[in-house]
């Protein structure tokens, strides 16, 4: 008797058959999982946006001045049943997308570093209000009820949430002189 069974990537069972061969009447192969197949399976799992940190902190920066930008990113994995197979995905950021919010952006492979390492800057040429984001490019590879890891096909981009941030101005003003 073969049992096989359509399992959804939230767990619900779409469709379940029994078959019992005949004599003489060979059982078909076992279903493949294919690079695509995982690729679809990524698309619908829960990917996090990553969460756009701003040096200096407190949502203002100055005019013509180096603020940093970086993110939080690092590799996880998820399971899902397709067509009843264990399917393991192992994701990883690839690329970042850095929004500045006047119209320029940025792409690194690196999810920028705090300060003092200053991976991911901008200087904002105006003052005015931005909203600034990061967008992230994840790529994974999959492997079939533990079997060998194998690349899954293309790739799977989240927008970051905006982050507000007022440029402003410095006025010099000195103090202590007689």
């Amino acid at each position: 008797m073969t049992h096989s069974w359509l399992v959804a990537p939230d767990g619900q069972v779409l469709q379940e058959n029994y078959y019992c061969p005949s004599e003489g009447e060979s059982v078909a192969a076992p279903v493949v999982i294919t690079a695509g197949m995982a690729a679809q399976a990524l698309r619908q799992v829960d990917l996090p946006a990553s969460v756009l940190e701003v040096q200096p902190p407190g949502g203002r920066t100055l005019v013509n001045f180096e603020t940093n930008f970086y993110t939080g990113a690092e590799e996880f994995e998820r399971t899902v049943r397709l067509l009843g197979q264990r399917v393991d995905l192992r994701i990883r950021p690839a690329l970042f997308e850095w929004r500045f919010g006047d119209g320029t952006t940025s792409r690194t492979s690196e999810p920028g570093a705090p300060y003092p390492d200053l991976q991911v800057t901008h200087s904002y040429l105006r003052k005015g209000a931005v909203a600034a984001a990061v967008d992230t490019t994840y790529e994974a590879d999959f492997r079939v009820n533990g079997g060998p890891w194998a690349p899954v096909a293309g790739t799977v981009t989240i927008p970051g949430v905006a982050v507000g941030l007022d440029v402003v101005t410095a006025t010099p003003t000195l103090t202590g002189y007689r």
